[in-house]
């Protein structure tokens, strides 16, 4: 079983297939199974990785001294990934983060700048500061939250007519012992446009058009503050288009590994 020590905390993680590297991060309800869409299409063509961040799948939930249950820092989970990197060696690789996991596949990217070549923000904007894309995601949020949880993620009609993969993927969470606000504090004192610029990180936004948590508006704005960045806008696309629509993400992250070349 393939084990990365991240600072202490044991992280498992997967490797399949091979060829140019690609390390998908989970978001809140994730884990390395959830990218089984993507494993199984992409693995002939790629070095495939995925990753359960501290408290999520089989990795570790640390229980600090005098504490009855796991505490988790969102600051912690950028060093989840790059212990993975590090355990493996991979160089030239493209980081692919869903929802709130790419504000740690960001970070962890401009930690291991020497190991990652690209990074992918799904369904996000990777925490980047900056007061106007704050704004903009804030009020985004403020309508998403009005949505039953499985209505900001996946469509009605894929709900309807998917009922067995929308059961699962309800499920997939069911693994975890870290839960959404465990996440959340990655978004502090994240990085600012003027820095990723300054580290020669390749960026791609990376959405759909039926995104109910992060808007194609705010997403295109993004991309156009953060010059040199790359947009791919799904068609139809919900936000957990991983999920739901899987030829069309896999495609997208297959085109943007062959395209968004290293340093």
């Amino acid at each position: 079983m393939p084990i990365a020590d991240s600072d202490g905390t044991e992280i498992y993680y997967e490797r399949h297939g091979s060829g140019p590297a690609i390390l998908f991060v989970h978001g809140s309800g994730g884990h390395h199974a959830a990218w089984w869409q993507q494993v199984a299409a992409l693995r002939d063509e790629f070095t495939v990785v995925t990753v359960d961040l501290r408290g999520f799948g089989k990795s570790e939930a640390p229980i600090p001294a005098h504490a009855s249950k796991p505490e988790f820092d969102g600051q912690d989970f950028p060093g989840d990934v790059a212990a993975v990197l590090d355990a493996e060696d991979l160089t030239d690789v493209m980081l692919v983060g869903q929802s709130i996991g790419s504000v740690a596949a960001l970070r962890a990217g401009l930690l291991r700048p020497e190991r990652v070549s690209s990074v992918v923000l799904g369904h996000s904007l990777g925490g980047i500061s900056h007061p106007e894309l704050r704004e903009l995601a804030a009020a985004d949020r403020a309508e998403a939250v009005k949505l039953p949880v499985v209505d900001r993620l996946l469509t009605k009609a894929f709900q309807r007519e998917r009922a067995d993969l929308t059961f699962l993927f309800q499920q997939m969470g069911t693994f975890n012992v870290a839960r959404m606000q465990d996440l959340r504090n990655l978004d502090t004192d994240g990085p600012g446009i003027e820095d990723i610029q300054a580290s020669g990180l390749k960026v791609a936004f990376l959405a759909g058009e039926k995104d109910a948590v992060l808007s194609v508006k705010t997403v295109t704005r993004a991309h156009e503050l953060l010059a040199g960045s790359h947009l791919e806008i799904v068609p139809g696309a919900p936000h957990s288009m991983y999920w739901e629509t899987p030829e069309q993400y896999n495609a997208a992250v297959a085109e943007l590994r062959r395209t968004l070349t290293a340093k």
